[in-house]
Parts: C-alpha cells; structure tokens; sequence
C-alpha cells in the first residue's frame, strides 16, 4: 500500500491500524507528512524514550511526556487526551500479552467515536490479538516499483562515484538490467544496503554480482522461512533425455524472462508438473529449469512447513509464497507436493492439509509475479483433482524410464563426473544391460563400482581408482531395479499418464 492508502485509512476512522514493517523510517516519514497535512498531533511511544510530540499544530519541536515508558502509563496518558490525534506504537507487540493493555487500547477504540484518536501498532512483528482484530486494520508498505528502484541505483551509483573521486561505476547493460530486476521486491534502505556492498572498493556491477544478490536477497527475505535456496542448479545440457520437456521449456523461456517484445501478447507461463516413476531425474529437470533460465531456484519443504501449533502452517505458507513473489523471476520447485496436501476430505489432520491446498490454489490463481511453479509428484492417488485439472498449471509430464539412448548419455555424464573417460567403456553394452533402470540406479551403479574398484587397487590411497568395465556389469548384475521390484505400481502409473499427460521425452 502507498502513502495516500494509509491516510486514507485514517481518515476513514479507524481506531486501530497494524503495520507489520521493518521499514520503520520509512512509515514514521508518511506518518509525519499525513500528521501536517491533516494537523493532527503525532505521537510516538517507545520502550526507551515513552511518549514523544513529535507533530503539533502549533510547534514542530519535539517534547518529550515524563513518565510514560511504562505501556500502561502511556495509553493512560492518550486515554485522557482531550485531543483527537494519531498514537504510534513502537516495538509494542511484547506487551499485547498483557490484559490491561489490550483492555486500555480497546477502550480508546470503542471511544473513537467520542473522540478520535488513532492507534498505530508498528513493527517487525504485530500479532493482533483476538479482542481486537475486528477493530483492526491492516497495512503493508509497497514495496518500490521500477521507476523507484532505478532511481535508488543511480542515486547510490552517484553516492559511490562522489566518495571515489576520479572512478566510476562499471557495468554492461545486460548486467544492470539484471540487477534492477534482482532488486524487486526489497525494501529501498534494503536496496540501498545491498548496493553499498556490491559496489564495495571496486565499483564493480557485473553477472558475478548479481549470482552473490540472489542469495543475498533469500537471505534477507527467508531468514525464517520454510522455503531452501538451492545454489546447484543443472544445466539441461546434463540431464539426459527430456526432449519434449526441453522443446516446451525453450519455447516459453522468452515470455517467462520477458526478454523478448514480439511475444509480449502470450501469456506469462505458470509452470508445470513432473509426474514418475522414483529416480528417473524430476528433481534434477526441476533444476535444470532455472538453470538453464538463468534464475534463482526456490524449494520448498512441505515437511517443516507444517506446525504442531495450531495456525501457523498456513502462516508459514504465505510468508513463504510472499517470498517466492519478492524473488521474482524465479523457479519454485515444490517437491513431492502429494506429501504436503490431502486427496480426501477425511484427512486425519483436523482439515489442515486441506486448508494448505487451498492457500496454494488460491496463490497459483491470483499471483502476478513471475515465479514458475514446477511440482514433482511419485504418487498420482494422493493428488487431489483440484490441483491437476488444467489452468491450474501449463502441463502435466510424465518422465518415464530412460530408454536405451539415455542410458548411454546417463553413464557418460556420471563416468565423466568421476574423472573417468567414457570413452574407454562400452557405453552400448552397459546401455542394454541396464535395461529398466532408472539414472538414480545407473548413477548407484557407478558409485558402488568405482568403491569395488578400490578395494581391487594396489594402491588403495588413489584418489581415482581404475574403473573396469567388468566392475560396472558386475553391480549391474547385483542390482534389482524398481522396474522390477515394484513392477505393477509402474504399470498402473504408466497406464494412468497415457492419456492424461505429456510424455517429457520422445
């Protein structure tokens, strides 16, 4: 919200008024210039200072109230005030556990016809309590938009150049125009700081910079957050197979950056869902995706997302949905999303898996930022119909078993990310005698060979054992795939996406 919402929020007569913000120069600024522009007095309380005149219509010098650190004396004092003004509260959601105060601050609420004063609660955290919320207005400050956040870069760029007499900021284009894309979504004394940091000794913005504001920028907004900054992201260049999955992707990768103007009519792609069998590479096509789109990718983790305490899993939800908005573009990969909502109505956990669908639904519908949903899912039972229906998502692919080419490009890439030469290997043979297994098992498969070749090794401090092509066919042979193990379940799955899905490879 904007300056002109929040008086129009005071002079709609609302008693009560909750600012959950860490911007507190920022909102004490817009306070003070609806305060003069309406001359009313402001009032400011703190634990360190008590109440302070800080606007008054016939003096703008601040005074100082004795007395009045102590909650309860303060809100006596703006109870007897005979004066309509406006109170800010600052820091005061420790002392909303007491009675007295709620009590103190509901009465001046219920008296706000009488006389009107207005209660600003302002701070990092404000949790209303139940007395009061029906007489409680919210208010969040909006974050700057474009025009605000390149000015705040040149003015910091300006400030930089100012101090460094003789030097100069540099930066390509595509870098800067990386970077105020980065910005969105922080605060501007947030911007401001991260800048200075950047900028450091060097005076230096580059595609460096902007990796380091990623994960600066996480930090910053997911100190507390359910959600996990995933920093190895593959290439689709390293992920075998997927042809009609990679096609789709390659063909919306412009729309979704908004790198491209001819295609500013289609809409802005909303993501898609990865549906297979266990270990056939969903999660790693789930990085590859901002990996190969260049953008930051988001996880999130339905198992501490949700809470014994009564509320907060949903609490938990938002703050990380409103996360993934303020990091945009990004990748928000939720991963094994079956295990994080309910199929039934009859769910054993008071309706709370339900609740958690509907806060995503709703997020998937009503979202305008550029965050791309890609969910993964081992179980098509436990999917509710509400989230696999189509507009919910772009698509729904199945990744199956890598076929006999696949093999042979998913040995290669582990072989050669264990400092073994492919080359030297008969890749076809080992292709089809790893027939039905999946790359997690392929992968294993090298792992468990490469040990076996150790333990064979004259010199078993070698930091790179010679891997023999008997080693690789010898745990082949051990190894009983889940295509076998769990043949029926992958018949039925694959029965089931046949005509309900794409497959993501050819």
């Amino acid at each position: 919200m904007s300056q002109s919402e929040l008086e129009d929020l005071i002079a709609s007569r609302i008693a009560l008024i909750a600012i959950q913000s860490s911007e507190e120069v920022a909102v004490m600024a817009m306070l003070t210039q609806i305060a003069r522009a309406r001359k009313l007095p402001l009032w400011v309380w703190s634990a360190s200072t008590g109440l302070t005149l800080t606007v008054d219509a016939l003096s703008r010098t601040p005074r100082t109230e004795n007395n009045t650190q102590d909650p309860a004396q303060a809100l006596r004092f703006a109870s007897a005030s005979v004066l309509p003004g406006i109170f800010v509260l600052l820091d005061f959601h420790p002392y909303l556990a007491n009675p007295l105060h709620v009590r103190q601050i509901k009465q001046i609420a219920l008296d706000y016809e009488r006389l009107p004063r207005t209660i600003v609660m302002l701070g990092h955290a404000v949790d209303i309590p139940p007395e009061l919320e029906k007489l409680t207005a919210s208010f969040t400050l909006a974050m700057p938009n474009s025009e605000t956040i390149e000015r705040v870069v040149r003015e910091e760029v300006l400030a930089w150049q100012a101090g460094h007499p003789g030097k100069e900021v540099k930066s390509d284009k595509a870098s800067f125009d990386a970077l105020l894309k980065q910005l969105a979504g922080l605060s501007e004394s947030d911007i401001r700081r991260i800048l200075r940091e950047l900028l450091g000794a060097n005076g230096l913005l580059n595609q460096e910079d902007i990796a380091a504001l990623s994960k600066r920028k996480h930090a910053l907004l997911g100190q507390d957050s359910v959600l996990s900054f995933e920093t190895n992201t593959e290439r689709f260049a390293e992920v075998a197979g997927l042809r009609n999955l990679k096609t789709w992707l390659a063909r919306r990768k412009g729309v979704f950056l908004a790198s491209d103007p001819t295609l500013e009519s289609l809409d802005t792609p909303k993501g898609l869902m990865l549906l297979g069998v266990q270990g056939c590479g969903k999660s790693m096509a789930a990085k590859a995706v901002a990996g190969s789109w260049n953008v930051p990718l988001l996880r999130l983790d339905f198992g501490a997302l949700y809470n014994k305490f009564l509320g907060e899993t949903e609490r938990n939800l938002r703050e990380a949905l409103k996360v993934a908005d303020a990091m945009a573009p990004c990748v928000l990969w939720m991963d094994e999303i079956e295990k994080g909502v309910a199929s039934h109505g009859n769910s054993s956990d008071g309706g709370e898996s339900r609740r958690v669908l509907g806060t995503i639904l709703t997020w998937m519908a009503e979202r305008k930022s550029r965050v791309f949903v890609v969910a993964t899912s081992n179980d098509i039972e436990a999917l509710p119909p509400e989230l696999v229906r189509k507009g919910r998502l772009d698509e729904i692919f199945f990744v199956d078993l890598p076929n006999l080419q696949d093999r042979q490009e998913i040995f290669k890439i582990h072989l050669r990310r264990r400092k073994q030469f492919p080359e030297e290997f008969d890749l076809p043979l080992l292709a089809e005698k790893s027939a039905g297994f999946s790359g997690a098992e392929i992968e294993q498969a090298v792992i468990a060979a490469l040990y076996e070749a150790r333990s064979e090794s004259v010199k078993p401090e070698d930091s790179t054992p010679k891997l023999q092509m008997q080693h690789l066919l010898s745990e082949i042979a051990r190894t009983k795939p889940l295509s076998i193990v769990m043949a029926e379940k992958i018949a039925y799955l694959r029965a089931w996406a046949a005509d309900r899905t794409v497959r993501a490879d050819e």
